[in-house]
């Protein structure tokens, strides 16, 4: 069954009492949660337990960290491993994401070792994927996302697609002026479906999760919620106010 998923990426923000007291006010205003809508949230790895505990109760919302390393131990200083995530309380990682690609070097190939150390700890992946304004403008997005997800993603066995989803995010439209439609949205998440597919057939890409990872906010959730192949969003500034999350949460349960 496809998963509806609204995931909240914190980012380097909010101090550890911050962060409770937000999760505390998300909470508050949740909808009802179930198998088919699900709300994760990311905070820094500082925060992963506190939030965990504060959150255990509640069905159906997961914590998440941001990234992790791709050995499960060793001298590598201030990195945390797929493990130390687990024990902390999360059960899902948020891996290749386009500022960990592009401010940390990350490339398919470490990707593609991170993805296996999480699932191999039994982590769930949010694998995002996504364009820069140079491709875009090239017209050869489908074809470079296709190739971070073959690269990435796609040495994985069938059966460990079903604890993977991915989160496209069009770089081009972020931070540059430039706006992605909910037409473009709909028509690169179709395209990722197809990719996925043609690796691991129909039935496979109909159960999987494809979230939307640009810009999404209350005022536009609905209009991309409503595409046939957007599954929810990897939300980032929009998840660290309560208010502005809860709101794209009911846009997604709206849709339901």
């Amino acid at each position: 069954m496809r998963k509806k998923i609204i995931a909240g990426n914190w980012k380097m923000n909010l101090d550890l009492q911050e962060g409770v007291e937000l999760a505390a006010g998300i909470v508050d205003g949740l909808p009802a949660l179930s198998e088919g809508l699900q709300v994760i949230l990311a905070p820094p790895a500082t925060h992963l337990t506190a939030l965990y505990e504060a959150t255990e109760d509640v069905a159906f919302l997961n914590i998440a960290g941001q990234n992790c390393h791709h050995l499960a131990n060793g001298a590598y200083t201030g990195e945390i491993s797929a493990g130390m995530l687990w024990s902390a309380g999360a059960s899902h990682v948020i891996l290749g994401h386009s500022e960990r690609r592009e401010y940390n070097g990350e490339t398919d190939e470490l990707l593609a070792k991170k993805v296996d150390a999480a699932l191999g700890q039994g982590l769930e992946v949010i694998f995002c994927c996504g364009e820069s304004l140079e491709t875009r403008d090239s017209n050869t997005q489908n074809d470079f996302v296709a190739q971070q997800l073959s690269n990435g993603l796609f040495h994985i066995p069938a059966e460990q697609l079903a604890y993977v989803s991915i989160a496209y995010e069009p770089i081009w439209a972020i931070g540059t002026g430039r706006t992605a439609s909910a037409e473009q949205a709909q028509e690169m998440h179709a395209h990722i479906r197809s990719h996925v597919a043609g690796k691991y057939g129909q039935e496979a890409a109909d159960n999987m999760s494809i979230l939307y990872g640009g810009s999404c906010k209350p005022s536009n959730a609905a209009e991309l919620f409503a595409c046939t192949d957007v599954d929810g969003g990897l939300i980032g500034g929009a998840s660290l106010k309560a208010e502005d999350f809860l709101g794209i949460i009911q846009a997604m349960a709206s849709t339901r």
